[in-house]
């Protein structure tokens, strides 16, 4: 079991602050194969579980499936691999949550997930009319830099308990 008692959750509805990534583009179904690496390693970097695990990974690539399918996870491919890669998870008529953020461990700390982030934002607030949020753990001070550069402030305050 894992206590995180401070997660921030960011907003902006506004134009981001910095230049979206013009590389960083919906994922197509057949790239799924492509996409899925990133997303694995993202979920056991973020949760410390293999999302394979149980049945061999079969309910988390439907999950991620689904979510290529409905245009909500985004890609900035280079050489045929992921180096950015974030999704819009839960989505109303007027706030779409990123979720899923994640940069290929050897371009951190380019600037790659600032301007990949806002490419999403981009989407969600000019293209869809929405407010972006998200919630990140206090002490990922790269992220949470990152996000302020972009326009997001902090509105909220999560708490999660994983099991």
């Amino acid at each position: 079991r894992e206590v995180r008692a401070d997660q921030p959750l960011m907003a902006i509805n506004t134009e981001t602050k910095v230049q979206p990534d013009p590389l960083v583009r919906p994922v197509r179904p057949d790239e799924l194969d492509r996409y899925l690496p990133a997303a694995i390693a993202m979920f056991i970097e973020e949760v410390g579980v293999d999302p394979r695990l149980g049945d061999g990974g079969a309910g988390y690539r439907a999950r991620v499936a689904e979510l290529i399918a409905g245009g909500r996870a985004f890609a900035r491919f280079e050489g045929g691999d992921v180096v950015f890669k974030a999704e819009i998870g839960a989505l109303s008529k007027s706030v779409g949550q990123i979720q899923g953020v994640w940069v290929h461990p050897d371009r951190r700390g380019h600037g790659l997930g600032t301007a990949g982030t806002a490419a999403v934002v981009d989407r969600l607030v000019r293209r869809m009319g929405r407010t972006a949020s998200l919630y990140v753990n206090s002490y990922n001070t790269p992220a949470r830099a990152a996000y302020t550069r972009i326009g997001f402030t902090q509105v909220g305050r999560y708490a999660t308990v994983l099991f």
